[in-house]
């Protein structure tokens, strides 16, 4: 993998540095979100390391404004915060996962490479459609009637995994699994992404396509 890390903790860059070249990565280092988002801006790299906490501008900033640039880089958010709202913000920023501190190396490693496997795995183009919901999986274009949806790359993840199994009932694993593989983050991430991606599709509506069974799982049904 291509890495760009920006981190303004000098041990823990070096650390991750020391690992990664290690296993065979490049990486490249900003230690603060100025020349990180520079960095991201204009080079080439297969997934960001974003530090949450930055001088000048911080992880949640530099996610945004890389998505509003149209910059699809997968990003790994490190992050001493855990509540459930710091995370849903993080995700809603545009970052596709999390990782707490302190965390373990090896699971660094492993959902970075998770997330470059699903920015290069593709389904099969398709459109998929729900009552007035369609996603152009091709475009990744996602529309409910006239009005455009934009989701950030997980919760736009999720939303195909229901869509392509509609109306069936999919568990809590079975999604985790579409989406993450053998590394599921913590309990809270799937609730974080379901938060975000219900917002945007049934926003403003009177019928609401998302549902969640207790105790089941979830659904995208018109019905």
């Amino acid at each position: 993998m291509n890495i760009l890390l920006i981190e303004d903790n000098r041990d823990l860059a070096t650390n991750l540095f020391d690992y990664f070249e290690a296993r065979g990565h490049t990486m490249d280092l900003a230690s603060d979100g100025i020349p990180g988002l520079h960095f991201a801006s204009t080079n080439q790299y297969d997934v960001l390391i974003l530090d949450w906490m930055l001088p000048s501008m911080d992880g949640i900033t530099m996610c945004k404004r890389l998505r509003e640039a149209g910059k699809h880089t997968p990003i790994l958010m490190l992050t001493a915060r855990d509540s459930l709202e710091d995370k849903i913000a993080g995700l809603e920023a545009g970052a596709d996962d999390y990782v707490v501190k302190p965390f373990s190396m090896r699971e660094v490693e492993a959902r970075l490479l998770a997330l470059v496997r699903r920015a290069q795995v593709h389904d099969g183009a398709a459109i998929l459609k729900v009552g007035d919901l369609t996603f152009d999986t091709g475009t990744l274009k996602v529309m409910r009637g006239e009005r455009s949806i934009v989701l950030p790359p997980i919760a736009l993840r999720f939303l195909e995994v229901l869509m392509r199994h509609s109306p069936r009932v999919l568990s809590r694993e079975e999604v985790e699994r579409a989406i993450w593989g053998d590394t599921p983050p913590d309990s809270d991430a799937l609730r974080g992404h379901l938060h975000i991606m219900r917002n945007a599709v049934d926003k403003n509506t009177d019928k609401p396509l998302i549902k969640t069974l207790r105790g089941l799982g979830y659904q995208i049904n018109d019905e």
